[in-house]
């Protein structure tokens, strides 16, 4: 088989168990001639950071939950035993699976890269209102009650009082700790 008959497609999996179908393919793969047919076998995911008893800790997440990308050439029994592997819901497509275009499969790969470079994510929600502690800085130890939030910049403008005053502080996410 040469590699000019492998297209990209997309199996839909049981979300949450796309890392048994990808270990159950590549060792099907490895074991068995499966290998001409299948070459790659994809979960597209992005590191993002969650703050948990005030560590900051790195977390892997499917970026596409439920989907699985495969290089492959679907003939003969193959699309049949792919869509047999335990946790396949299906092809993408249904019965007659369309292949990714190139367009289409660099933008996802593309999206993971720059997701994957893109490491600094927090996963935290703020609120506006809501009252959280200083963690560094001057002020360490102040609670404040959040009036603006910053999505882009990450950062929130919280009220702290200071001597019996309002006084407005700009922090960072990893500056402050949710009560």
């Amino acid at each position: 088989m040469s590699e000019v008959e492998k297209k990209f497609y997309v199996l839909r999996a049981v979300s949450g168990k796309e890392n048994k179908v990808k270990e159950y393919l590549e060792a099907e793969i490895k074991n068995s001639g499966l290998g001409n047919y299948i070459s790659q076998v994809l979960i597209p995911t992005e590191k993002v950071f969650t703050v948990r008893n005030g560590k900051k800790m790195l977390k892997e997440r499917a970026y596409l939950p439920g989907y699985i990308i495969i290089e492959a050439n679907l003939v003969g029994e193959v699309m049949h035993f792919l869509k047999n592997v335990t946790y396949v819901i299906g092809f993408l497509g249904g019965n007659a699976p369309v292949p990714l275009r190139t367009s289409e499969v660099n933008r996802i790969l593309g999206t993971v890269d720059e997701l994957q470079e893109q490491a600094e994510e927090l996963d935290i929600q703020f609120y506006v209102g809501e009252t959280v502690k200083v963690t560094s800085g001057p002020f360490n130890g102040f609670f404040g009650v959040i009036e603006e939030i910053n999505t882009e910049k990450k950062k929130l403008k919280v009220m702290v009082k200071i001597f019996g005053r309002k006084t407005p502080l700009e922090l960072g996410y990893m500056q402050v700790e949710k009560e």
